[in-house]
This record gives C-alpha cells, structure tokens and sequence, in this order.
C-alpha cells in the first residue's frame, strides 16, 4: 500500500467503493475484502462494505474500511427482492460509484440494485461454484453478469469461459494476494507458536500435521482421517493431526468426524480445534500442511500461505493446485515446492505426508525457500490491490 501511495492522485480517489459479502467471519473472500478496502482507502476512496458483520469487522475498520450493517447472507427470495431496494436506496445516499459482489446471494442482490441505479457492477468468483442442474445454473450465473468479472485463478477463468462463453471478454485474472508481512517466518516468534501447541495438546516432541479449513464435507477432513490411520499402522510416530476451522452449522458432519476419529481409535492423535485466530502461527507451528480437498479449489489460499511460512504442503491435484504448489511431472523434483496427490485418496496422501515429515533439514531448508520464493513472485497482495484498483478505474472511465 505504501506503493499506491506513492503514485500521487489515484484515478479513484474521491470515489465511493462499496463491496457487498455474506459475512466477515473468516475465509478467501473475506480477507479480499478487507484488502481491497484497505488498497481504496490508502489512495483517497471511500470503502464501504455491507455485509451481516462478524468478527473480521474490527479489522476492517482499522484498515480504513467503513462497514455498513447489511442483511446480505440471506438467500430467501422474498427477503433478495427487499434487500435490491434497500441496497439501491443505499447506493443513491452513499453516491456509491462502483459495486463489487464477491458471493452469489448478494451478486442478485447488487445486480438488481445497479440496473436501478446505473452503477457498474463486479463480481470475483472465489470458488468454481459446482453445480448441473438447471436451477443451480441459473443460481451460479449471476457471477458471470457483472460488468468485469474477476477469477482468482486462470483455472477459475477457464470455468467461467467454459460455462458462460459470452462472458469470456469480460474476465479479468487477478491471482488471491498474500501478505507476506504477516505470512513471514520471521514474523512469528516462538511464543506464538508454543501458545498454539498448548492450546491444540501438542506436545514438544510431536510434530503437526494441520488442515485448515472450514469444516464442511467437501474439505476432505475423512480423506485426512483415513491418512492417519495408514501413518500409524505403518509405524509412523509422534504425530499429531489437527482439523482447524470454522463449524458453520455442520452439525451431523461434526459427529460423523468425531465418531470417525474414535472409531479409528484416533482420539489422542486427531483433534478438531475450532476457528483459529492465527494463521500465521499455525502453519509455523506446522511440519506439515494439508489442503485435502474432493472437490476443486478455485485458487488455495492455505497452499499459498504455507508456503510463504515455509511448511511442507501437500495438496489434492485438482483446480489451481498446479499453479500454487509446483511438483512434478510439470516441474522436476528437484524444483518441487510441495506435493500434490490424486483426490480422495488416502494411501496417496499417507505417503506423501510421510515423505515431507522424512526430509532431512538441507533438503527441507530447500523446499522452504523455493516455494516462499514462489509465492513472493506470483500472489502478492500488493499485487492483487493494484490490480483491482486499475479493473476498476478502467470500468469507471467510460461511465464517468
């Protein structure tokens, strides 16, 4: 931000930037959020942000972000139709310039409001949005009507192309941005991470195995569940798995992990943690991290930040995996900055969890500085402000 700055009188400075989210609890698209308003405010522009709040409004309001309590989680269709006017009358009282949608429910929301009142409108496609019926089409088509359409991945904008073809010129690629102020090893001292062992009964010898992620099925928490039963049965000691993230509401889902984990007879060696409010910490903390997800990542923004801390990845080799963690066949191994295995399988994933944990400290000094090296070059959230910034100066040029 000190770059935006220093380029003098930005293009949008003066505007009013509003961009519309669910919810501030935790995630992808909530952290962008915040960023992007933070970006707007460094260079002069107003950042509103409706949403129902969470426990990331603090943050936003300290980076310069002005929230706007706005019920935009609701999906009931009657209450979608209430919420287009009331955010039009929202647009017109704030001159509201630009508005930027970064989940479906609001996206018809703002597309309504926008038409009203003659405001360009962006959507992000944070995730590949799954879905065949006809009805989940149409639901997930929103995000492709916005006026500039924004993936997070080249594998998010070949999804979009491929649904939406006449949306394809429209598509504008902006990689997930990290901050590797915070995602620094060298920012994270060792009491942060003794707190965290502590908290997560790890003891000093054990090494951690971390999924972070929240905890729906698709996540692929059994997957890793399954990996730990074939670790242990294969000698594999002094370790312990730590399921870290949100519940949303998942109940069933959450028995059915905590009685898989006993029934594997795990209990001291599996343990759900809950939210964690340090990231940075805990994937320092980690020996090696887990994305284990069934189903596609839109982009991976536990990979990128682990690497960034310098912990092992592995990762199911699916979505924007390949551009996020480099292995082989498209690199040699030599070049590798973590693994990738096969979806939903356990035996893979064991086996290469195993041959993170099994580096000996030259080689993991190695993989630590390739893969840091790789993700400082390509997913900078300095990067991804600047690019934002620009998508939207270039719509609002015709339209001033």
């Amino acid at each position: 931000m000190a770059e935006l700055r220093r380029q003098g009188k930005h293009p949008l400075a003066g505007c009013t930037i509003l961009q519309i989210i669910p919810e501030l609890n935790s995630g992808g698209a909530e952290q962008a959020t915040i960023d992007i308003a933070a970006a707007l405010a460094a260079v002069g522009a107003r950042a509103l942000v409706a949403s129902a709040g969470g426990r990331m409004v603090s943050e936003l309001q300290a980076k310069g972000g002005i929230w706007r309590p706005f019920p935009a989680q609701t999906k009931n269709p009657l209450a979608m139709l209430a919420n287009q006017r009331r955010l039009a009358k929202l647009i017109r009282a704030e001159a509201v310039a630009l508005v930027h949608a970064r989940s479906r429910a609001p996206a018809w929301v703002a597309y309504g409001a926008t038409r009203q009142t003659g405001t360009p409108f962006v959507t992000t496609f944070h995730g590949a949005y799954s879905g065949t019926s006809g009805l989940k089409l149409r639901y997930n088509s929103i995000m492709a009507k916005g006026d500039a359409i924004i993936a997070n991945s080249s594998f998010t904008a070949t999804h979009i192309a491929r649904l939406y073809p006449a949306a394809a010129a429209k598509i504008k690629v902006i990689e997930r941005g990290i901050d590797f102020r915070l995602f620094s090893p060298n920012e994270v001292d060792s009491a942060r991470v003794q707190t965290l062992r502590q908290a997560w009964q790890v003891g000093p010898c054990e090494r951690l195995i971390l999924l972070a992620a929240r905890l729906t099925p698709w996540k692929g928490h059994k997957i890793l569940i399954e990996a730990a039963q074939h670790l242990v049965a294969d000698g594999v000691s002094d370790i312990k798995f730590v399921l870290a993230g949100d519940e949303q509401g998942h109940s069933a889902y959450l028995k059915d992990l905590d009685a898989m984990i006993a029934n594997a007879g795990l209990a001291g060696i599996v343990r759900r943690t809950g939210h964690c409010a340090d990231m940075p910490a805990a994937l320092r903390a980690a020996a090696v991290v887990v994305v284990a997800s069934i189903e596609p990542e839109a982009f991976g923004r536990v990979a990128a930040e682990a690497q960034a801390m310098g912990a092992p990845v592995v990762v199911t080799d699916l979505g924007a995996s390949p551009q996020v963690v480099l292995a082989p066949p498209e690199v040699a191994g030599e070049a590798r900055t973590g693994w990738r295995v096969p979806p939903g399988d356990a035996q893979a994933l064991a086996g290469a969890i195993k041959e993170a944990l099994g580096l000996g400290a030259t080689a993991h000094d190695a993989l630590s500085t390739r893969a840091r090296a790789h993700v400082l070059q390509h997913f900078s959230v300095e990067r991804m402000q600047a690019e934002t910034l620009a998508a939207y100066a270039a719509l609002l040029a015709p339209w001033a």
